[in-house]
């Protein structure tokens, strides 16, 4: 027996050193393995320098390896922010252990076939969201039966989702959100019985369609966020089934219909988003019955009726029902909730007074109940926890003094009480409350003096008080609020002087001081005001001459100085401004009108001096040219220097040609087309008589040549008045209009560069600009909607040029009709490159980031003029203004829109209010549309078939002028978009 027994030891001691040799040899290659994608993929940041070979090395030790702690096999891969650059490294999958697999947040490209899958169906998790992948969603073959996490978040996928993803047995999370697909919500994803998670949000390009009745199917789903895929129709009652949910996030689509009650059976739900439907009817008592809700958003859609009780007395932390059509009063047990952080109800229709206790019994950070009916006092207590930082109640008739507590509350950073029947003094305090970014009281009845005690707001960017009854002098102490933009104090009783320091806001980019009685002359040395587009002092008593130095403000261009004092002469410099409003009118001031304001566009804004006379505008009185010995003297001098600087000329011209020599070029000169002309061509035209245009960077001539060849000339400021903004101005355009050609762009013809200016020749657009056709008296072609929607995609087509097809890419920054020029056939030419920047040499030298708002007033996108970050999404929204200005024929900021109104929220408001009137669903529904007749330019006579095509361009143009940049499309997807919409008689 013992005999027998005796090799049993030697024999698993074989059997040990067999299994270890054999889990060396697999882990070896393993490593082979590792080592092989290390080499193909870009690793810049250096994550991946410790997978090394060596005999002391195990990939169980290096980056991102994870080993079951048994036999040190490989069974967890994550690179999630490794920064790695190359295609799916589908060589990983040859690790036969590897059941994990996660390459988030990294550079991974190219496309996701089958055929790389193939070698991933033993995997348990693939993740790979926020990469740049490609292509359509692959096919998954059938041996993926093991896969329980499939994370394809954030890519560029495009087209359906296959039907193989329905056919996971096992899976728990699928993500797919932030894509481009375009196929409806498939109804066999409900068969993924075992999913707890199901994320495919963000996917605005997905085909419309239903919620399918048998989501309720996926009784294990504890998330279920799928906004913005345009979904219709009902929300299923079936919902219901849902009872493990925690999250339900059915925002941003067109979800028509009531809330089901049998939404109150998620019992275990924290949150609910259904806000930006198409939702109505009153809110379904049994959502009392969810005892765990923390969140919930119904905001913008069409609910009516009251807030009940049995709702207003969940806990919640976040309760959000703006944008809605509620009425009645807010109960007072809402109040009574420990975790209400934020409370908006803004936009609806509730009345009485607010909650008295409201804020007492919680953290109250976030209280937003503006455009209601509230009536009485504000509660005493919404700052009791020391925690409120936005308090936003404007467009309601609360009455009384600001509590007391509010002067305390130093946690305080966005403050809008406008517009309200607010009364009293405002504390020292509240003024000097250190986290104040925006502070608008506009529009109550607020009296005293602006406290010193401001300057310890040190942080303020917006300070709006006008319409009260404001008195006194303007604090100097005001001048320390070195991050103002905006500043306005309008329609007060201010009065004294405006404290010189002010021109030193270098920040300042509006500044509104109308309607007071300040006194004494208008600050002078203002080369800070760098950013300043608006400046109104009208209505006051303002004495002296204008200041010249306003000319130099580089990017001003609204300018109101009327209803004043003022004496002297228009300053001159006042010529190099681009003026989108300007008056003057009714002031002391005499003199001839310079010659770039001597045109009937600027005439209203002259009137009212009786001293000023004109050479061109009727409604002024004409210049009187006298003859004096003086004046007849000073031709004969001039008719003299003239001889004899032609005599020198021409006697140099000989003594060249005698002594076989030339003389010496004072300008550098570059032509980009064929040219049969040079500089001395063009010298001699830029005369005032050929004056056609003046901006911030010089004069514009029409030169016509002897070949009869016509250009629109640029002479920018030179000499002693040359600026460092005009050398920037010259080389954008040089650099950025020298190297490209396109159609639907003005082409630069040549440039010239001296000692004493720089000269830009373009070619000449004998229609003017698209402003001047539409804000002037020839139309042209215009009156008709399909001549303007050739203007809107052929600028488009210009724009997506320089945004997708430039390398690299560039950023206009001032795209405005003013710069799309028309041709003789009326065919659009995107001009004005003065600001125009590349996005590699900004991202370069500083993310992007400008040291000054460039652009226009009513055209710059709301997120440039406080980051100052550069991207194509600037142009967009400049570009969607342009649409809204040939679709209703208004200036981006039209006084008819009303005040701090422009073209944007003017239509956004209209379209909005023409279709929360639509209820019902689907077929109830159909053509209740937006109401064009309030907003299409009533110069144009559209048929009923433009109509419909004017609202789908609409449709663009809103999308363009989202106030998100992430929500604007890219210009290569407008002109796409665009293309949709050609008028019938084009297609």
């Amino acid at each position: 027996m013992m005999t027998l027994l005796a090799p049993k030891p030697l024999l698993i001691l074989c059997t040990l050193s067999f299994y270890f040799s054999y889990v060396m040899a697999f882990s070896a290659g393993d490593t082979q393995i590792l080592l092989r994608v290390k080499t193909q993929l870009d690793d810049p940041d250096g994550n991946l320098n410790d997978w090394v070979s060596g005999s002391n090395q195990s990939p169980c030790n290096w980056s991102g390896i994870t080993c079951e702690q048994k036999n040190f096999s490989i069974v967890s891969i994550d690179m999630s922010r490794f920064g790695v650059y190359g295609g799916f490294p589908a060589e990983l999958c040859r690790i036969r252990t590897l059941q994990n697999l996660t390459l988030n947040f990294n550079s991974i490209n190219g496309t996701l076939s089958t055929k790389l899958l193939s070698l991933c169906s033993h995997l348990q998790a693939l993740e790979l969201e926020e990469n740049d992948i490609v292509g359509e969603l692959p096919e998954f073959p059938p041996e993926f039966t093991g896969l329980r996490v499939l994370n394809l978040k954030m890519n560029n996928f495009t087209g359906d989702i296959p039907a193989s993803f329905g056919r996971f047995p096992q899976l728990r999370v699928l993500k797919l959100a932030g894509n481009l697909l375009t196929g409806p919500f498939p109804k066999f994803l409900t068969n993924l019985s075992e999913l707890t998670r199901l994320d495919i949000a963000y996917n605005p390009t997905m085909k419309p369609s239903l919620l399918p009745p048998e989501i309720g199917n996926l009784t294990n789903l504890q998330e279920l966020v799928i906004f913005n895929i345009n979904l219709t129709g009902n929300i299923p009652d079936s919902i219901g089934n849902l009872v493990s949910l925690r999250n339900l996030d059915l925002s941003q689509n067109s979800l028509s219909g009531t809330i089901p009650e049998s939404i109150g059976r998620l019992r275990s739900a924290q949150q609910i988003e259904l806000y930006l439907n198409r939702l109505y009817g009153e809110l379904p008592d049994s959502i009392a019955n969810l005892t765990s809700l923390q969140n919930l958003d119904l905001s913008q859609n069409g609910f009516t009726g009251k807030f009940s009780e049995r709702i207003a007395g969940i806990r919640f932390i976040s309760l959000r029902l703006a944008d809605n059509l509620l009425e009645g009063s807010v109960p007072d047990i809402v109040a009574n909730s420990p975790d209400l952080v934020q409370l908006h109800l803004f936009n609806n229709s509730f009345s009485g007074s607010l909650p008295e206790n409201l804020g007492r019994n919680s953290a109250l950070q976030d209280l937003d109940v503006s455009t209601n009916k509230f009536t009485g006092e504000l509660p005493q207590h919404l700052c009791y926890g020391k925690n409120l930082s936005s308090l936003v109640i404007f467009w309601n008739q609360f009455s009384g003094n600001l509590p007391d507590t509010l002067s305390e509350c130093q946690s305080l950073n966005y403050v809008r009480i406008e517009q309200n029947e607010l009364s009293g003094q405002v504390s020292d305090k509240f003024w000097g409350l250190p986290l104040l970014i925006h502070l608008r009281m506009h529009n109550n009845r607020l009296s005293g003096p602006v406290s010193s005690s401001i300057s310890f707001a040190n942080g303020l960017e917006a300070l709006t008080i006008s319409g009260n009854v404001f008195s006194g002098q303007l604090p100097p102490q005001i001048c320390k609020l070195s991050a103002l933009v905006e500043l306005d104090v309008s329609d007060n009783q201010f009065s004294g002087e405006v404290p010189s320091c002010m021109t030193e806001l270098k920040n300042l980019q509006k500044l509104r001081m109308q309607q007071n009685l300040f006194t004494g002359e208008i600050p002078r040395h203002l080369s800070s005001w760098t950013q300043l587009t608006e400046l109104n002092l009208s209505k006051n008593r303002f004495s002296g001459p204008i200041p010249p130095e306003l000319g130099d403000l580089p990017v001003l261009n609204y300018l109101d100085l009327s209803d004043n004092s003022l004496t002297g002469e228009i300053p001159v410099d006042l010529t190099k401004l681009k003026l989108g409003q300007f008056n003057l009118s009714d002031n002391k001031l005499y003199g001839e009108i310079p010659t770039g304001l001597d045109y009937e566009l600027f005439a209203p804004g002259l009137l009212g001096n009786p001293g000023l006379c004109s050479s061109n505008l009727k409604q002024v009185h004409p210049c009187q040219r006298t003859k004096s010995p003086t004046l007849l003297l000073a031709v004969i001098l001039s008719i003299c220097v003239a001889l004899l600087v032609g005599s020198v000329l021409w006697y140099l011209k000989i003594r060249a040609q005698v002594f076989g020599g030339k003389a010496k070029r004072l300008y550098s000169v570059t032509s980009f087309q064929r040219v049969g002309f040079n500089e001395d061509d063009v010298f001699p035209s830029l005369t005032n008589e050929n004056l056609i245009a003046t901006g911030g960077s010089g004069h514009v001539y029409r030169v016509k040549l002897k070949s009869g060849q016509v250009l629109a000339v640029k002479k920018l400021w030179g000499g002693s008045s040359r600026k460092p903004e005009s050398e920037l101005v010259f080389r954008s355009e040089v650099e950025t209009l020298g190297r490209i050609r396109h159609g639907n762009i003005v082409k630069l013809v040549f440039c010239c560069s001296g000692e004493d200016c720089r000269i830009l020749a373009y070619e000449y657009m004998v229609n003017g600009s698209l402003g001047d056709a539409l804000h002037g008296e020839k139309l042209g072609p215009l009156v008709d909607w399909a001549a303007r929607f050739n203007v809107a995609l052929g600028s488009a087509h210009g724009l997506a040029y320089l945004h997708h097809d430039c390398v690299p890419a560039i950023v206009h920054r001032d795209v405005k009709s003013n710069n799309i020029l028309l041709d003789e056939e009326w065919t659009p030419r995107v001009a004005d490159f003065g600001l125009a920047k590349t996005l590699e040499r900004d991202v370069a030298s500083g993310h992007g980031a400008m040291s000054q708002i460039a652009g226009s007033y009513g055209y710059i996108a709301p997120e440039y003029a406080y980051t100052l970050k550069v991207t194509e999404k600037s142009d967009v929204y400049s570009f969607g203004v342009v649409l809204l200005e040939l679709i209703t024929g208004k200036r981006p900021n039209d006084l008819s829109f009303g005040e701090n109104k422009d073209i944007v929220k003017w239509v956004t408001e209209a379209a909005l209010s023409s279709t929360s009137s639509c209820d019902g669903d689907g077929e109830n529904a159909e053509g209740c549309g937006i109401d064009l007749s309030q907003i299409v330019d009533p110069r144009m006579n559209p048929t009923t078939m433009d109509f419909e095509e004017i609202e789908n361009v609409l449709n663009v143009a809103l999308l363009c002028t989202s106030a998100f940049p992430i929500n604007r499309p890219s210009m290569r997807r407008v002109v796409e978009l665009l293309k949709d919409q050609k008028p019938a008689s084009q297609k």
